[in-house]
């Protein structure tokens, strides 16, 4: 069976150093991998806050070292308690910067907090009695301004429901639901299904899942319940990420070579890996592929 290229592959979930955790690459040994094996963009996300200057700086460091090429670096905001958490100010610098991406909470969020049986004092909500918090209205009236990607990181089942109502009626185009199938989300086939039934929504399926939150847990592949979630909801509502970073999983071109050959070779056609691995996130980006 053939091996697919990676070229042109676009990847919006990595994670990469400076971090607190460290990480598998910094950005620009992520850049000098993307290079390598033809990518056309990498999104790169901190649980601390803002990556956009960093790809910034990155970019600018590209043409320095390897010239012209198609690659672009992104980068976009997580709206955990280090940036005032569900805060318009900060999404909108970031939005004018260039930020691509704006997640929810993730390590700040309740589910998250209670997922760990952490106290949730000081947690960021998204939801106050069954409805969207003020704030949050705001930032998808700057996600629809900027066309932006609306991501639901690391927030309940229950929670991610009412969000993605809420921003479709404001008119956010580009909602993207996070690993959906990670333990701390724990978003069911059904429920899958049914979010992207209702509401059109993106299911950012990754490459592989932590048996714990932090390092040392060992990780699991995805890889099998992604190809059935692919095989269920359809592939033009499925996004292949890696979540890549860690030091514990494959480095990020070779955990996203190997989830695309995997698909490939369980059935599903190259074309169809095409388009959740180029023409889809080139959509969500607002790129040409």
């Amino acid at each position: 069976m053939k091996e697919l290229s990676m070229q042109g592959v676009i990847d919006m979930h990595i994670h990469t150093n400076p971090d607190l955790r460290v990480r598998a690459y910094d950005d620009m040994e992520l850049c000098d991998a993307a290079v390598r094996v033809g990518a056309r963009a990498t999104v790169i996300k901190t649980h601390m806050g803002d990556t956009t200057t960093r790809a910034a700086l990155v970019n600018h460091y590209n043409k320095i070292v390897h010239g012209e090429n198609d690659y672009t670096m992104f980068g976009g905001i997580v709206l955990n308690s280090c940036v005032g958490g569900i805060n318009p100010v900060a999404v909108e610098n970031a939005l004018k910067l260039g930020a691509k991406v704006v997640w929810l909470p993730t390590s700040s969020a309740r589910n998250h907090l209670e997922k760990l049986g952490k106290p949730t004092d000081g947690c960021v909500d998204v939801v106050k009695d069954g409805v969207v918090v003020p704030e949050l209205a705001e930032v998808f009236e700057l996600i629809k301004k900027y066309d932006a990607v609306l991501a639901t990181s690391h927030i309940s089942v229950e929670e991610i429901f009412i969000v993605v109502k809420a921003a479709r009626e404001a008119g956010v185009k580009k909602i993207v639901v996070t690993h959906p199938e990670w333990w701390i989300v724990a978003m069911t086939m059904e429920e899958q299904i049914r979010i992207v039934k209702e509401y059109d929504v993106l299911l950012e399926r990754c490459y592989a899942q932590n048996k714990g939150v932090g390092a040392g847990n060992g990780y699991i592949s995805n890889l099998p319940s992604n190809l059935e979630t692919i095989q269920t909801v359809g592939y033009k509502n499925v996004l292949i990420s890696t979540d890549g970073g860690q030091v514990e999983n494959p480095h990020w071109e070779l955990a996203m070579h190997e989830y695309m050959q995997y698909m490939y070779e369980h059935g599903i056609p190259e074309e169809e890996i095409r388009y959740m691995t180029h023409d889809l996130p080139c959509w969500l980006l607002g790129i040409e592929g």
